[in-house]
């Protein structure tokens, strides 16, 4: 629950530092005096947008704090699963906005991602304002209210986890039809540029030998020559190998005279056994060059070939061509087994819509049980608060698979016999809804275990004996476990809470301010006297407020 909450510089509040209790609190003042200001402040605790318009004028940032009781709600996973130190007794959450409009979040004093706060606060505050009073419009939202009740969590998460098999399976089969469509508009030209590329039996890294090979055959004879004369040089009569082989026996005939010219001599050796190979080499290779103008013109051809599916495929190498050969290969395998492939996703997509309709079905009986008892509860709860002939009925209908099931929720609703049941945002007046939505929160918050509940003026549309049934129904919550802070107008809700405090303004230095405090004894019975009968309090407004009081319990 929540344990104090701090805020400085957040629009009209300058700092405000507030304990809370458990049970059930109320929250008064008059219209304009702040309340709203700090729903605003705890909302941006929770997570929501950051606006730097929201900073105090003339003030560079603002911080809202909280502190937060988990000792009774079991929420250690949360903290294991985000790695964030985890104090059962006071969790604190704090939001930084600078002028900028950045904001920082922290759980424990750890900075955490706007997300992993939002999660969290979702599961510590539930604050219902009446916008929320739309959600009665929202099948998601009335479907979600059967899924508490119902408890079916493990089941639904089962269901979704196929549901997710059966939407890939959907998509793959989608795109299976869309490829082979496509390949079949383009089957001839694919079998015409396969064919083509198949036919000239391509093979990677023959392009640069071939290119080699004509350059070597088209300057055979300027090549052949060169050679010729190399080995001539190095072999002819008097070539350099012959009157090196003789430089090499002068210099050894004398190397017994001379030691230092041993190593010489050797050198001498050695190269003349090296030319003499290299000569021997060039010999051969001007053997084996040969002017062949068949293989020229047949080697040419064959780059022709090459260059021209090149230039025609519009890429730069034999290994493209290859890989555009074997796309295309793949691509009429596709079409030419395509139907097998499509009868096998076809197959696997039935398999998985039969599970999915089996699994929804279970979740329907989950739903259609407690969705009686919805009705019977909701009933149960509507009469006291002034609906003696409420007529609540859950309709549970079948739509299309989908995320959540198959099942379309709506909530009927009538506040007498001889009107027909309709969906309850269509006909219920706005205290009715109001009372509807109370009696959902009620039922529904023991089953989720929500710490703290927040109704921001949940009383709109109501007064008399029907608003102290309202606060009866907070206080219960209360007393369950819980912490139930409701902000109202109404004196008949505002004398039930256990605590109270209210939410004035005043005149500053540097100007209007807006400030909360908890009320003692006396000053309760002035609000709410205050409450009964406007600024001018009258003896009987205060013995009303005294009496008031008197009966909360």
């Amino acid at each position: 629950m929540l344990q104090r909450l701090y805020i400085k510089n957040f629009t009209l509040i300058d700092v405000l530092d507030i304990a809370f209790e458990g049970g059930f609190s109320v929250i008064t003042g008059e219209t304009g005096a702040g309340k709203s200001i700090i729903l605003g402040a705890l909302g941006l605790l929770l997570g929501q947008r950051a606006d730097s318009k929201a900073i105090k004028a003339g003030r560079d940032r603002c911080v809202i704090e909280a502190h937060f009781d988990l000792s009774r709600y079991g929420m250690e996973d949360f903290f294991k699963e985000n790695d964030l130190d985890y104090d059962a007794h006071d969790c604190i959450l704090r939001r930084e906005v600078n002028s900028s409009g950045k904001s920082r979040a922290f759980v424990n004093d750890s900075p955490v991602a706007l997300t992993t706060l939002r999660e969290l606060g979702s599961q510590l505050v539930d604050i219902h304002s009446q916008h929320q009073n739309l959600l009665l419009n929202k099948e998601d939202f009335q479907l979600n209210v059967v899924d508490i009740i119902a408890g079916d969590s493990e089941a639904l998460a089962d269901y979704a986890a196929s549901f997710k098999e059966l939407r890939t399976a959907s998509r793959q089969l989608e795109q299976m039809r869309e490829t082979i469509a496509k390949n079949k508009e383009n089957e001839d030209f694919l079998r015409f540029q396969h064919h083509e590329l198949d036919e000239a039996k391509l093979v990677d890294g023959e392009q640069e030998e071939l290119e080699q090979e004509y350059g070597i055959l088209s300057h055979a004879e300027e090549i052949k020559s060169a050679l010729f004369e190399a080995d001539n040089i190095l072999s002819g009569d008097g070539g350099v190998v012959e009157r090196l082989k003789a430089a090499a026996h002068s210099v050894e005939t004398v190397a017994h005279l001379v030691p230092d010219i041993a190593e010489t001599t050797d050198r001498l050796g050695s190269s003349f056994i090296e030319l003499k190979d290299i000569a021997n080499e060039i010999s051969r290779q001007a053997e084996r060059i040969d002017f062949d103008p068949a293989r020229m013109e047949e080697v040419n051809e064959r780059l022709d070939t090459i260059y021209r599916l090149q230039q025609k495929f519009h890429v730069a190498s034999v290994a493209e061509l290859i890989g555009l050969r074997d796309d295309f290969a793949e691509q009429l395998n596709q079409i030419d087994g395509g139907d097998d492939a499509l009868r096998e996703l076809e197959e696997r997509e039935k398999a998985l819509k039969g599970v999915c309709q089996q699994k929804a079905a279970h979740l329907t009986a989950i739903r259609t049980a407690a969705a009686r008892t919805v009705e019977k509860e909701m009933r149960q709860r509507l009469v006291p608060l002034g609906i003696p002939k409420v007529q609540f009925e859950v309709s549970v209908t079948e739509k299309p698979l989908a995320a959540d099931g198959h099942d379309k929720v709506a909530f009927l609703f009538t506040a007498n016999t001889s009107t027909p049941l309709q969906p309850v945002a269509q006909v219920a007046s706005g205290g009715e809804i109001a009372r509807v939505m109370l009696s959902l929160k009620a039922m529904i918050s023991g089953a989720v275990k929500l710490p703290t509940i927040i109704f921001d003026e949940i009383d709109t549309g109501v007064s008399g004996k029907v608003a102290e049934m309202m606060a009866r129904i907070m206080q219960e919550m209360g007393d369950n476990d819980r912490q139930v802070i409701s902000i109202t107008h109404l004196p008949q809700i505002a004398a039930r809470g256990a605590v109270h405090y209210k939410v004035f303004k005043e005149e500053a230095d540097e100007g209007t301010v807006s400030q909360m405090r908890r009320l003692g004894d006396s000053e309760r019975v002035a609000e709410i006297a205050q409450m009964l009968s406007g600024s001018d309090i009258s003896e009987a407004a205060i013995k009303n407020a005294e009496e008031l009081l008197r009966n909360k319990n």
